[in-house]
Parts: structure tokens; C-alpha cells; sequence
């Protein structure tokens, strides 16, 4: 199955068309004609069987056959991880957390950080991609990226458990012993250099509850994958 993204199109919709580039990938390089079936989602939930009825490049055209409804994550997980130096590894991250199954994205820029600046469209195209690759109906939510403080105050009012992951050695607990299935979690994965003490204080005067993720040291973006991966298997 080939899983094609429109996020224009809604539940209710008889007809679509995918915009310029889509639509040239659909009808030149795939080349698909009239009458050709596709499979599509628009990211909020839904797949769509469709029937191509212009096949343009410059706008490819399709008639809705059929509509369901892809079941939500159980679950609520917002990541917010440092940017890595080597941007392959951030990507890799993004990448593996869609396909293990996560709702919203944060980069967030430390001390420690010694990437300051983000590609966003390219980090939306890696979700995107990701989603129809898993044959997903939800793409994740990615926020632009902001600083350290800036995250911690703008989630004063989170509803759910928020988590700290660093490498200090003060009290800590395991995250997996933590979560519990089901309710919304807000994990935060720092930098190669790790987070610094104050930012740690900060997190933890704003109710993070400090945790580990095992006793090896891990990348930033190995340790992100595996917290995401935490609460996917505590929902199974």
C-alpha cells in the first residue's frame, strides 16, 4: 500500500485536488492516470480511497470513494528535545518517533546546545514522510523551536505528567516505573552536553519529575527515541 498526503482534505469531502509538487510526484514520476485508485490521508485521522479524475501535474484531481476513521493514540506524548549537532541524528529521531507513535514535537534550545537553528519544513516533510511510510492517519504536531525557558513557561499550565531526563547524578527515578498507561506525559531530552544545572533547577521548581532511562549514557536523540518508545510499550 502507497499512502498518499493531502492535509486538506476533510471527512466530509466528495472531490480533491493535491497541490503543484504532489501532484507532479503522482502524475510524472509515478505516473498515474485517470481512473487509478489511491490511498490518502489528510494527518487528523482519516484515509481516504480515492479515484483519480484529472491527472495533471499541476494539479491532480481525485473523486472520494470511501472514508474511515483511524483510531487515536491512547495516549498523549509531547517530546521536547534539544536540537543534535549533526541534524541527520534529529531527523533520524523524528523519523523513528512517528512510525513508534507520538503526538507532539518541540526542539528546544539549551545552554549546552550547540545547534541554535532548525530547518522546519525540512523537519515537517521528515513527519510527513514517516507517516505514510508507517501507513499512519495522525501526523504529529511540530512546534517551532524555543528556548529552554521559554518551553518550561509556557507549560505552567500542562495537564499531565511532566518529566526531566539528565544525566546529574542526584535523585532520579525510572521512567518506566513512572508512566502509567493511558493520560497525557511531557518528556524533555537535553543536548549532547546535557542540560545545565539551572535549567535542571528551573525544571524541577516547575514540577518536572526528574527520571532516567536505564543505566547506559545515551545520544540525546537514542534517548528520546527510547522515552518515546517507553510509553508507547507501557499502552500496548
Amino acid at each position: 500500500m502507497q499512502l498518499f498526503y493531502n492535509p486538506d482534505i476533510a471527512a466530509q469531502d466528495k472531490t480533491a485536488t493535491f497541490p503543484k509538487d504532489e501532484s507532479k510526484h503522482i502524475v510524472k514520476v509515478l505516473r498515474k492516470k485517470a481512473g487509478d485508485l489511491l490511498d490518502i490521508t489528510n494527518g487528523s485521522g482519516n484515509f481516504f480511497k480515492a479515484e483519480i479524475t484529472t491527472a495533471s501535474p499541476s494539479g491532480c484531481t481525485v473523486r472520494i470513494l470511501h472514508v474511515t476513521q483511524e483510531k487515536a493514540l491512547p495516549y498523549k506524548l509531547h517530546m521536547a528535545v534539544a536540537p543534535t549537532k549533526l541534524n541527520d541524528r534529529y531527523e533520524w529521531f523524528l523519523e523513528k518517533a512517528t512510525e513508534i507513535g507520538i503526538t507532539e514535537i518541540t526542539p528546544v534550545i539549551c545552554d549546552h546546545s550547540e545547534r541554535k537553528v532548525i530547518k522546519e519544513d525540512r523537519y515537517e516533510r521528515i513527519l510527513q514522510s514517516a507517516m505514510k511510510q508507517s501507513l499512519k492517519a495522525h501526523i504529529p504536531k511540530l512546534n517551532p523551536a524555543v528556548t529552554f525557558s521559554e518551553f518550561i513557561e509556557l507549560q505552567k499550565n500542562f495537564e499531565g505528567v511532566k518529566y526531566i531526563a539528565h544525566c546529574e547524578e542526584t535523585l532520579k527515578y525510572s521512567l518506566k516505573q513512572k508512566l502509567e498507561p493511558g493520560g497525557t506525559n511531557l518528556i524533555l531530552i537535553g543536548p549532547e552536553g546535557d542540560f545545565s544545572t539551572s535549567e535542571i533547577e528551573l525544571a524541577l521548581s516547575a514540577s518536572f519529575t526528574p527520571v532516567m532511562l536505564g543505566s547506559s549514557r545515551l545520544r540525546t536523540e537514542t534517548a528520546a527515541v527510547v522515552a518515546v518508545h517507553s510509553v508507547a510499550f507501557t499502552n500496548e
